[in-house]
């Protein structure tokens, strides 16, 4: 989610530069813009790839010539520029990577488009001021999703980019190793593959050579902790991607995300891989996703090794996973909530299929607003270890995300459950971590009890001199100023009473549900079937009492108006 609002604002000043200079096709401009990306961060990683061989003693073997880094041909003449790129970087581009590779096939009959030099220079330079290489990891894929909600296209196949700090979240809980296989079936823009990626050589990188910024993310990971064998089967062999959403402007922009963050020769293909055509099976020890959640698809072109008595994609993605990932090989995917209550048969064999015959570990529900602007849908991450024994399921019940949940999807750092949630994931099997938040939560309810009991019958006595100040004679203050008193300590109360709720609201949002519950729920999943939220008890006058105070109001009234009455008369 692109939040910065200097840096929106530095988007629209580019596309409308694009648009305007002859980029009327939507697709064409997002494609040239993301070229332009590429070759200012391919300079920056250039920078990043000599510090790095510096750090770690070794020589340098530059990826491109002085003559077509950015920092050179940007500083030219507008009409040497743009011949430099045409001539130059752009060929030069086409061919990064292995001879062969994915990337090669899908860039051969890529084109570079911008044909005004003056153009050329003003995109640069606006480019230059997005001070990229300061922003945080994931950028690229920030900006092409804002672009993307500037044409109203986002998620026109139900596919959603995953918000960056989503994705860190499953890659943080699932954990992947050194020598895993690591796939995503419906990747987009690669953040899943990405993040794992980067999370492997953070966690095999010294202490001291980490830095973070300020949302945290680690930077420098030179993975030098790894084997030198580790290391080539993470940068060749450990991620691999499917995508057929966008064709190969996807396919590309994935790639180029990818080959920027160290892996040279990216394996991301096109693949329908619902389809007939995809027959992996058991290949991968993770998977990470995001699928789109587009409804029905083809009936005719989905594969007879995925359940028949279904269409919706969401359903068949978590079958086809199943099939993808070997034995004991883990799953972090997210699904639309229908997936986690819907009570077609559809539903009820693919959730019991997660927990007979598999191990779901767990269960995040996620806020409704954590994909808008682009959806309101509600979401959850299934967590599950394929061929594994199933005898109670972790849930989180997560209420924020650390950014509001309307369409500005302004940062609140004071409300987000995501650090609770790794903490609670990472210790739940820890019985002196769960311990000490059981008697933490003990402490909380013992203490707020008397205060709510207080909080009662300060309203009960509220309520009553409410109606004692309707019928009090003229000058009769005194019921005023007691409400007036209780009100002041009221507010104290709220002010006691707000902060301990909220914590215990906080340490409730974790609980385990046995697998006979589940089943005798026909296999629900929806975290509010299963959490016990504690309400605060309200106080409603008892009905008699009420109708007897009308009653003397009303007296009270008649007798007011008569003496008006006899006034008048006078």
């Amino acid at each position: 989610m692109l939040t910065d609002p200097k840096l929106k604002s530095q988007v629209d000043a580019l596309w409308d530069k694009l648009w305007t200079g002859g980029l009327s096709n939507p697709l064409d401009a997002i494609e040239q813009f993301s070229y332009l990306l590429f070759m200012k961060r391919l300079d920056e990683e250039e920078d990043r790839r000599e510090r790095r061989a510096s750090m770690l003693g070794q020589g340098h073997t530059a990826l491109l010539s002085a003559g077509i880094r950015w920092r050179y041909w940007t500083q030219l003449k507008a009409d040497d520029a743009l011949a430099t790129v045409k001539e130059q970087v752009f060929p030069e581009l086409k061919k990064l990577g292995v001879e062969g590779s994915s990337f090669q096939q899908y860039m051969k009959n890529a084109e570079f488009k911008i044909n005004k030099p003056s153009l050329l220079i003003e995109a640069c330079k606006l480019i230059d001021q997005m001070q990229i290489s300061t922003q945080n990891q994931d950028v690229q894929g920030d900006l092409y999703e804002y672009l993307l909600g500037h044409l109203n296209i986002a998620g026109r196949n139900g596919q959603f980019r995953t918000p960056r700090h989503i994705i860190r979240m499953m890659v943080q809980m699932i954990d992947p190793k050194p020598r895993e296989r690591i796939g995503d079936l419906a990747a987009g823009t690669a953040g899943f593959l990405v993040n794992a990626y980067q999370h492997i050589l953070e966690r095999h990188t010294s202490p001291e050579i980490l830095t973070r910024d300020e949302e945290g993310i680690a930077h420098n990971l030179i993975g030098d902790l790894l084997s030198r064998a580790d290391n080539e089967f993470l940068k060749d062999k450990a991620l691999r991607g499917y995508d057929n959403d966008s064709g190969m402007t996807m396919l590309r922009i994935g790639s180029m995300n990818l080959m920027l963050h160290g892996i040279a020769s990216p394996r991301f293909f096109y693949m329908d891989t619902l389809s007939k055509a995809f027959a992996e099976e058991r290949q991968y020890d993770v998977i990470l996703m995001n699928p789109p959640f587009k409804g029905a698809v083809d009936k005719s072109d989905v594969s007879p090794t995925l359940p028949g008595n279904t269409t919706k994609s969401e359903l068949l993605f978590v079958h086809l996973i199943l099939r993808a990932l070997d034995m004991g090989g883990r799953s972090a995917v997210i699904v639309p909530d229908g997936v986690l209550f819907g009570s077609s048969r559809a539903h009820v064999e693919t959730r019991k299929r997660l927990i007979e015959e598999n191990r779901l570990d767990g269960v995040v529900s996620m806020p409704s607003g954590v994909f808008k602007p682009y959806a309101g849908v509600s979401t959850a991450v299934l967590l599950f270890t394929r061929a594994a024994t199933t005898d109670r399921i972790w849930f989180y019940d997560m209420e924020h995300d650390g950014f509001s949940l309307d369409d500005k999807r302004t940062p609140t750092p004071g409300e987000n459950d995501i650090p609770d949630v790794l903490k609670c994931w990472a210790n739940r099997f820890e019985a002196t971590f769960n311990a000490q938040r059981e008697e933490r939560l003990s402490i909380l309810r013992d203490r707020v009890a008397p205060l709510k009991a207080e909080r009662l019958g300060l309203q009960k006595e509220m309520n009553r001199l409410t109606f004692e100040q309707a019928i009090a004679p003229d000058g009769d203050g005194d019921a005023a100023k007691a409400l007036q008193a209780m009100q002041a300590r009221l507010e104290k109360l709220h002010g006691e009473i707000e902060p301990r709720q909220r914590e215990i609201n906080q340490l409730t949002r974790q609980f385990w549900v046995t697998k006979e519950q589940v089943r005798a729920n026909k296999y629900d999943l929806s975290a509010s079937r299963y959490r016990r939220v504690e309400e605060d008890e309200e106080y409603y006058e008892d009905p008699q009492v009420t109708l007897v105070r009308l009653v003397e109001l009303n007296h009270s009234m008649a007798k007011g108006i008569k003496e008006l009455i006899d006034v008048l008369d006078v």
